[in-house]
């Protein structure tokens, strides 16, 4: 069946809005029908209005960054351990919801809101012109579909950092994508103080550059040509670590950001150090045995953690996914690299894998109606099921988005 002939007389900004909108109305709806049924909590009433709602959790965060700022002495534990505190929130969207705030007048809630549904929107459509670089253009316009209403497509719409993110990580994609390294300088440096992905998009900036020196025979490439790609690199890991670094300046302590983001996991594992790439197999572990009552062995983490990697490797060398390109794959391998290596597998490890977003592109390949069909309804589905699980309060505070 034919598109309407309205539709294709659009421009292609209004197309992609247009599938946006949608999306975003209805990830509403399901948000609106939860909230409805919402007993009172630790962050609103009963039956709280659509900003309450959509503030809960970190967004309480983000409002105490946004007017308290950072502590400069680190809350402790009364056994003595780091607490949780605003040093994991990153400073970039409380900010922007501060200045739209003295614009216009807004309370907190209804504003981040806002920012954060108008950068939805605004990735939507440097999202279409990303997939434009390596898809047909239909392909690419389903793409913004399955963007859009995809399982955690609701968190683009509440108090948090990742549309915003998501907005200068596509910018920064499309500019080394299109060879502009000088300009995605500065969106590469709010990036990173916006959400933690500096180091993996150095990652994925040091494979971009060896692949265009293994290719330089071909491509023609010189020695000149891979030098601004190698200094946006090496800014971004600067930068990746700069954060870390503000907490130490500020409160004294080397290790004040990881203690911090340890916090979250203590309830998990108890207290302990940072070991790089241990995460996953603690966490692993800890979910066979505890979660699912698997017990009687110490290798469940290490048996989860090699099916994970090889789902992950068929994916990535899927015919679908090859379509991608092989810089938007070496994005998907550097930031699973960069998950791997520092966090800790719990609920809001869902909400960590959103910067995968490319990957939709992958999944609109098929170009089976029935597929189609049945991928946005599953999509839809899967909404409901993580709102109900991990936003939405039930009295069992081990879920949180």
């Amino acid at each position: 069946m034919r598109s309407p002939k309205l539709w294709h007389s659009l421009r292609w900004q209004w197309r992609v809005l247009l599938i946006a909108l949608a999306g975003r109305l209805i990830s509403s709806v399901i948000l609106l029908a939860f909230a409805r049924v919402q007993p009172a909590n630790a962050w609103t009433g009963a039956s709280p209005s659509y900003p309450d709602f959509a503030s809960m959790w970190d967004g309480r965060w983000y409002e105490i960054v946004a007017f308290s700022g950072y502590p400069t002495d680190l809350p402790m534990t009364a056994d003595g351990h780091v607490a949780e505190n605003a040093w994991a929130f990153m400073p970039v969207y409380p900010a922007v919801v501060r200045i739209l705030m003295g614009l216009t007048g807004l309370d907190w809630a209804p504003a981040a809101v806002t920012v954060s549904v108008l950068a939805a929107l605004a990735t939507s459509l440097v999202f279409y012109r990303l997939m434009r670089l390596v898809l047909g253009e239909g392909t690419a316009l389903f793409s913004v579909v399955v963007f859009s209403v995809a399982p955690l497509s609701p968190i683009l719409q509440v108090a948090y950092a990742e549309s915003l993110h998501l907005l200068l990580l596509s910018s920064a994609l499309y500019l080394v994508l299109t060879r502009r390294y000088l300009v995605a300088l500065p969106v590469v440096l709010v990036m990173c103080l916006t959400r933690p992905a500096g180091l993996a998009f150095a990652l994925f900036l040091v494979l971009h550059v060896l692949v265009r020196w293994v290719r330089r025979r071909s491509t023609g490439d010189t020695v000149h040509d891979l030098v601004p790609p190698f200094l946006l690199a090496t800014a971004s890991g600067a930068l990746g670590l700069a954060w870390p670094a503000i907490p130490w300046a500020v409160t004294g302590s080397i290790t004040a950001y990881t203690d911090t983001e340890l916090a979250w996991r203590s309830a998990y594992i108890g207290h302990g150090h940072l070991l790089p790439f241990a995460p996953w197999f603690q966490g692993v572990q800890w979910w066979a045995t505890n979660g699912l009552g698997l017990s009687g062995t110490v290798w469940w983490g290490g048996i989860g953690v090699v099916l994970f990697v090889t789902l992950a490797v068929i994916g990535l060398l899927s015919p679908a996914a090859k379509r991608l390109g092989v810089d938007l794959r070496l994005w998907l391998a550097s930031y699973l690299i960069y998950l791997f290596a520092v966090f800790f597998p719990q609920s809001s490890t869902f909400r960590l894998l959103v910067p995968l977003f490319p990957a939709a592109g992958a999944l609109a390949v098929p170009r089976s109606p029935v597929y189609r069909v049945l991928l946005v309804l599953v999509s839809i589905a899967a909404q409901i099921g993580w709102v109900s699980i991990a936003w939405r309060v039930d009295g069992y505070d081990w879920t949180p988005p």
